[in-house]
């Protein structure tokens, strides 16, 4: 139960750390803004509703527009919640931007989740990464096929989850434990150590990682 924030993901550049150089993505983390607070009382639990990107009213649902001229804010176009503590839940008033360095250090662990690339219908070599059939005398025609499937008279069928050709991408990936190199607060922009999923301009999910603690700088 810890506060996260919303990004995009920019690219990727590296930067030198003593005498080593770090790959690392840049990723744009604000201005995030809280929308809503969820309360224990009202809500039946605690949480903030945080939103990032501008978006234009004409394009939004009717019932998400009216919440926003409600509280007069410029409409978003993500929107999260976080679940969290009552103690970070009073540090922040519904309008109120969330800063980088309130959330995260450097040298933090944290988990991105995002959505991959999306790769269309592809094979089992390339969605499974199977091993291919041998290319040496007598066979032909068949390098890359799956294989045989069935199960003969018993039971009859295909079996769920088959591993098969089809659509391989545009899924929701968590990527853990990944070191924030460096804040950028007069940008907004985090970077963050290795590569996080899906293309430039893909919407990111920063949270504290659930697996380490504050890494010691």
């Amino acid at each position: 139960m810890s506060l996260g924030l919303l990004g995009k993901k920019l690219g990727m550049t590296q930067v030198n750390e003593g005498e080593s150089r770090v790959a690392v993505t840049i990723v744009e983390a604000g201005p995030c803004v809280v929308i809503q607070k969820k309360t224990l009382e009202k809500d039946g639990y605690i949480a903030l509703k945080v939103g990032f990107g501008d978006k234009k009213a004409k394009n939004m649902p009717k019932a998400q527009r009216v919440i926003f001229e409600n509280i007069k804010m410029t409409p978003k176009r993500w929107i999260r919640e976080f679940r969290v503590t009552e103690e970070i839940l009073a540090k922040y008033e519904v309008g109120q931007e969330i800063k980088l360095s309130d959330v995260f250090q450097e040298n933090q662990i944290i988990d991105v989740v995002g959505t991959t690339k999306g790769r269309g219908f592809t094979g089992v070599l390339a969605r499974w990464n199977m091993k291919g059939n041998r290319r040496t005398h007598g066979a032909h025609e068949f390098f890359r096929h799956g294989g045989s499937i069935g199960c003969r008279t018993f039971p009859g069928h295909v079996h769920k989850n088959k591993h098969m050709a089809g659509h391989y991408g545009v899924e929701r990936v968590t990527v853990p434990n990944l070191r924030i190199v460096k804040i950028l607060e007069d940008k907004g922009c985090l970077l963050i150590s290795g590569s996080v999923p899906g293309a430039g301009e893909g919407f990111l999910e920063l949270k504290p990682s659930k697996r380490y603690h504050l890494k010691a700088a």
